[in-house]
């Protein structure tokens, strides 16, 4: 996996401003070779769906959106990135929230680019975080 073959990953809030009809994050889904969803989302988006008020139809929703996606799992390699992304954020001062820190270790491992509006993904080095809303014309 490669930022340069148009490939990327997507944070749990693209997945639900995609399934909310953002026409921004459509157009960048749309303009992707692959899309990549960390496992650590999925775990995200499932637990929203099955406490939502629709969690049927938001569940269906998500596993038809999941299919068009490769889901990336944790590994042993993914536990190194991480270590050292805490380690370095914690020295910086920068904490970020846990399941965040497992989606840049997955980012940083397979080396793709992440479409989030979460800013304190720029903490991260070795991660480039794409915001939609910094996509508007």
């Amino acid at each position: 996996m490669s930022k340069a073959n148009g490939e990327i990953a997507v944070d749990t809030n693209a997945v639900i401003a995609f399934l909310e009809g953002e026409p921004r994050v459509a157009g960048i889904l749309r303009g992707s070779t692959a899309l990549f969803l960390p496992a650590i989302c999925l775990g995200e988006l499932e637990y929203g769906a099955l406490h939502s008020a629709r969690s049927n139809e938001n569940l269906a929703r998500l596993h038809a959106f999941a299919d068009t996606c490769g889901v990336v799992p944790v590994t042993r390699n993914t536990a190194s990135h991480y270590g050292r992304i805490r380690q370095g954020l914690a020295t910086k001062g920068r904490p970020i929230p846990e399941a965040d820190l497992w989606i840049a270790a997955i980012c940083i491992e397979h080396d793709l680019p992440l479409l989030s509006n979460d800013a304190h993904f720029d903490f991260v080095s070795g991660i480039l975080r794409q915001d939609w809303s910094a996509s508007a014309s």
